[in-house]
């Protein structure tokens, strides 16, 4: 598993801050995947750090849930999520998601709700011009947030832990027109101040994925 970019952490943060964000991002963006073993000294040579900060990321990975520790082949490797975890988090993110779409819709401010719908537009010109990476990126800056501007501290607390997995799932994008279009919903009825419709386009958006992943994925 060659490393080849800098930790996404400032250099002022700790090195086993900066070693866990770059890992992280592998695994949200694909580059490692489930399966993947992570070697210590490898990552550590690449990163030029000890192997101290390395297993201080990777014991915040795991923690995270990202990362599983396999006695009889004796490594860490990157986690793969069967059907069943796949359902959890696909219900525990329709629950937040569907709350923060109400109480964006209730308490944003103009300039706040704005920003969700550059995000959109961001996404679009991403897909017309075939960029999936872009298209990425962007909607799990939509998804985000979505999440601050719910307004809630513990409702976006909540959703820490799970940033990683998350993040991976909305990479798999399977049906990116669709994902734009519901994006654009979603603003529009939160523009309007529609809580119970961005209620249901929000719920609408999760099931939609949600079959999409559990009908692409091969376990």
């Amino acid at each position: 598993m060659p490393v080849t970019e800098e930790p996404d952490a400032g250099p002022s943060a700790p090195l086993r801050d900066q070693v866990y964000e770059a890992l992280q991002a592998r695994i949200s963006d694909g580059r490692m995947r489930p399966g993947d073993r992570i070697f210590e000294q490898e990552i550590a040579v690449e990163f030029g750090v000890s192997r101290v900060p390395v297993r201080e990321a990777i014991r915040m990975l795991q923690s995270g849930g990202l990362v599983e520790v396999r006695e009889r082949r004796r490594g860490v490797f990157v986690r793969s999520l069967d059907r069943r975890q796949l359902e959890e988090l696909f219900d525990v993110r329709e629950a937040l998601e569907v709350l923060a779409a109400r109480l964006a819709a209730e308490r944003s401010d103009a300039e706040d709700i704005e920003r969700l719908g550059e995000l959109s537009r961001e996404a679009r010109r991403a897909l017309e011009a075939s960029d999936v990476e872009a298209m990425s990126e962007a909607n799990t800056a939509f998804h985000e947030k979505l999440m601050a501007l719910s307004g809630n501290e513990l409702l976006v607390s909540m959703l820490e832990p799970l940033h990683g997995r998350l993040a991976w799932l909305f990479r798999v994008n399977l049906e990116p027109e669709r994902v734009c279009a519901e994006h654009e919903e979603l603003h529009a009825a939160i523009v309007a101040g529609d809580v119970a419709l961005a209620a249901e386009v929000a719920q609408r958006h999760v099931r939609s994925s949600r079959a999409m992943v559990l009908s692409g994925i091969v376990y």
